[in-house]
């Protein structure tokens, strides 16, 4: 299975995100946008992972401790490519963030998992290879509590791009 670990949304942020990724496609030439419900924060990508690497990921993400803090989305963005960027709405850093992405990607790295080097950038993609008449931006801030993350699967089904919860996490109360 094709593995990572993810925040997920509630009804109103995803409503508002959704609304974001259609504002972008109506000013659009071409692109891939997400679906409504594929939309989530990335914490870590692990790839394919057999059952043993499954539950060594579900007991990593059991070692992290982290308590609820607030998410906040307040701009739009892209990354630039040849064959069309990648747009997203921007996730302001804050402490309970890094904090849960640093020992998350800790447990996980010394599970065996490698981790990406760069730099964290918090982000939630709303399109891919997008051609788009539209500038990056600060946007109205909105977001959400968050007290759980998510390991998540990847499939194409039916040919369409579906993730899959297949193991939660609470956070701490």
């Amino acid at each position: 299975m094709r593995l990572f670990v993810a925040i997920g949304f509630n009804d109103a942020v995803r409503s508002r995100l959704t609304a974001l990724r259609d504002e972008l496609n109506s000013v659009s030439e071409r692109g891939r946008f997400t679906r409504p419900e594929n939309i989530h924060l990335t914490l870590a990508f692990l790839g394919e992972c057999d059952d043993t690497r499954t539950e060594a990921a579900k007991a990593a993400m059991d070692r992290t401790i982290f308590r609820p803090f607030e998410m906040t989305i307040d701009r739009i963005g892209r990354f630039r490519k040849d064959g069309g960027d990648i747009w997203w709405a921007g996730v302001r850093m804050n402490d309970g963030l890094f904090e849960l992405h640093r020992d998350l990607t800790a447990a996980l790295s010394s599970a065996g998992f490698e981790m990406e080097k760069r730099r964290y950038d918090a982000h939630v993609t709303l399109g891919r290879e997008v051609r788009a008449d539209a500038e990056q931006r600060n946007i109205a801030a909105f977001g959400q509590i968050i007290d759980r993350m998510d390991l998540m699967s990847s499939e194409r089904i039916g040919g369409e791009l579906t993730y899959t919860r297949i193991y939660e996490r609470r956070a701490a109360p």
